[in-house]
């Protein structure tokens, strides 16, 4: 397809494909969206972003496999989907990391977070920038979670994440990695006991019609990533495409994080109106249950336990 530009030459359009797992309603939908809708517009039409939500074109690991070979343009991970493929954003897996959002977002927006986003480029994956994915909680179908404690004999599916399942094994459940395309069946069937996601995630996924047990341990904050593959960014983008591109995803994190805090507390007032009970337990027993996974850190991964140090240090200005 050929477009008149402004100058009054003719310029092929970009035609990217962007594919992720999540329901057109889940608020990081809603940021690529509008994170689409900017590139058009700030290239007059000249990069169109389609995007196929819902798995349609594979799981995140897949997706993100697809990006590394050029066979997809963009995608959006969990950060603990992408520690496979880049293993520093595992830190992001390790529990209790931030004091609060400020500081995760500080965390994320500066120079830390920047040279994360960076470590991806030797997978042939350019990370853009992070979404908000909130906390991660633990819910259950027939028992509720008060305490470290009650998670032992339960199956509790994680993500396909080393760190995600060493913490609930830590934690004295038995991780199970499963898709998060099959996970309402494997909760509905008894294939597992639980899971653990955020509030819009838990709601959205419908997930409380057969877990009806939430408990606010709060114990990750992971982040969604939203990425290019580096086959599109340097050889289908110009320089000057390449920084509208970059443009429209920073200004799309504060859409997406305005979008997720609402999403997040309809989400919660939405589970306890259906019938769900909402826990809100003492977090220190969970926190210090993760202690071995802090320990095992500083002895097997030093550079990684050196960065999570930097990253509480930060914290100090954020500690109430």
């Amino acid at each position: 397809m050929l477009l008149l530009s402004a100058c009054g030459r003719e310029s092929e359009v970009v035609e990217l494909r962007l594919a992720h797992g999540l329901d057109v309603t889940h608020p990081v939908h809603a940021g690529m969206q509008y994170m689409a809708d900017r590139v058009h517009e700030l290239s007059d039409g000249e990069i169109n972003i389609t995007i196929y939500p819902n798995e349609q074109l594979g799981t995140e690991r897949q997706t993100l496999e697809l990006l590394q070979i050029g066979s997809l343009d963009i995608t959006k991970t969990s950060s603990a989907i992408l520690e496979n493929f880049a293993p520093m954003f595992a830190i992001f897996g390790v529990p209790f990391l931030f004091e609060n959002d400020d500081h995760m977002f500080a965390i994320q927006d500066g120079p830390i977070g920047q040279r994360i986003l960076d470590s991806s480029d030797p997978a042939r994956i350019k990370s853009l920038v992070y979404y908000d994915a909130g906390t991660r909680s633990f819910y259950t179908t027939n028992r509720p979670v008060h305490h470290p404690d009650d998670l032992r004999g339960l199956s509790i599916r994680v993500m396909e994440s080393a760190t995600a399942i060493r913490m609930v094994n830590t934690l004295g459940g038995s991780a199970t990695p499963i898709s998060w395309g099959e996970l309402y069946t494997a909760l509905q069937q008894g294939v597992v006991d639980g899971a653990e996601n955020n509030p819009p995630s838990f709601f959205l996924s419908r997930h409380y019609e057969v877990a009806r047990y939430y408990t606010l341990n709060e114990h990750t904050a992971q982040p969604d990533v939203l990425l290019i593959s580096q086959y599109a960014w340097e050889n289908r983008l110009n320089e000057e495409q390449r920084a509208l591109v970059q443009q429209a995803a920073r200004e799309s994190v504060g859409y997406q994080r305005r979008l997720w805090r609402e999403a997040s507390d309809a989400a919660i007032e939405a589970v306890k109106a259906a019938g769900v009970e909402v826990i809100y337990p003492d977090r220190e027993p969970f926190m210090q249950a993760s202690q071995p996974l802090y320990d095992r850190l500083r002895a097997q991964n030093p550079d990684l336990y050196q960065l999570m140090l930097e990253i509480r240090e930060v914290g100090n200005e954020f500690r109430d």
